[in-house]
């Protein structure tokens, strides 16, 4: 029997009792695959445990637990995440995290300039949240050598795959805006992952929607298809973006859920598979 999408139903992400139940009536075993909603709590992946006796995960799940799971728990080391995408503020847990777990943490993206700004660098136009300046400044101190960041940045006037760029170093003029990671700070990444033993990648070194501007993004994917070491891209852009240039085959794990992923990387319990009598 195949249902319609539970989420037609208002009770679904309320988790009520109710529709938990009826999904429950149909079945005697449960077994939960969906990596992707495990960090919500659902009437069709958690309610529907407390009236069904066997509840077990599936093989994706399984997988997902197992790469994620000895990544951020028992990795082989060298250990190194790469972190990417737009907003600190989305990712402070995951800094936090991992920060305590990796040798090195490697920040690329748009979430690049807040630590940009807290170094004292100007940063134009470009994607900056100011309220978390400090938080930046705090990881900075604390981190120490452990904590990677861009020493160089491609601008443009634009946000356009067309617009004119150049390379900026030591911060940006007004009227530019960062959209990529510079090429000595593809070296120096590249440098940096060379002896990687386990690389987990969050989000993406720029915009690599536009052609022009994916070159950071890209030369990461490549240096991680042609490492020694497990590699595991941790859901939304970052998949598409390995996708995109051709390399998801060569990942050791392309991880299925972004948010799942991420909370999992935060340290968070994910009620999806907490809630299971057969986690493995």
């Amino acid at each position: 029997v195949l249902l319609e999408n539970t989420r037609y139903r208002a009770e679904e992400t309320k988790n009520v009792d109710e529709f938990s139940q009826e999904l429950a009536s149909l079945a005697d075993v449960f077994v939960n695959d969906a990596f992707g909603t495990a960090h919500r709590a659902h009437c069709s992946n958690v309610g529907v445990t407390k009236y069904i006796k066997e509840c077990a995960a599936g093989y994706l799940i399984e997988k997902e637990i197992k790469f994620l799971g000895n990544a951020v728990n028992s990795p082989v080391r060298p250990l190194m995440a790469i972190l990417g995408g737009s907003k600190v503020s989305s990712k402070i847990s995951v800094i936090e995290n991992l920060l305590k777990k990796v040798d090195k943490l490697i920040i690329g993206g748009g979430m690049a300039y807040t630590f940009m700004a807290a170094q004292g660098k100007g940063t134009g136009t470009s994607l900056l949240e100011p309220d978390f300046i400090d938080y930046a400044k705090k990881m900075i101190d604390e981190a120490g050598d452990k904590l990677v960041l861009p020493v160089d940045t491609v601008v443009a006037q634009e946000f356009s795959n067309d617009a004119p760029s150049k390379v900026s170093e030591n911060g940006m003029e007004d009227g530019w805006m960062g959209l990529d990671i510079g090429p000595k700070t593809i070296a120096l990444f590249t440098d940096v992952l060379k002896d990687a033993k386990t690389v987990v990648w969050n989000g993406p070194m720029g915009v690599f929607e536009f052609p022009n501007f994916a070159k950071g993004t890209n030369a990461i994917a490549t240096v991680l298809a042609d490492l020694d070491a497990t590699t595991i891209i941790g859901g939304g852009d970052s998949v598409a973006a390995v996708n995109q240039a051709g390399l998801g085959s060569k990942m050791s794990h392309i991880s299925t859920g972004g948010g799942a992923s991420m909370e999992f990387l935060e340290g968070k319990e994910l009620p999806g598979i907490a809630a299971l009598t057969d986690k493995q």
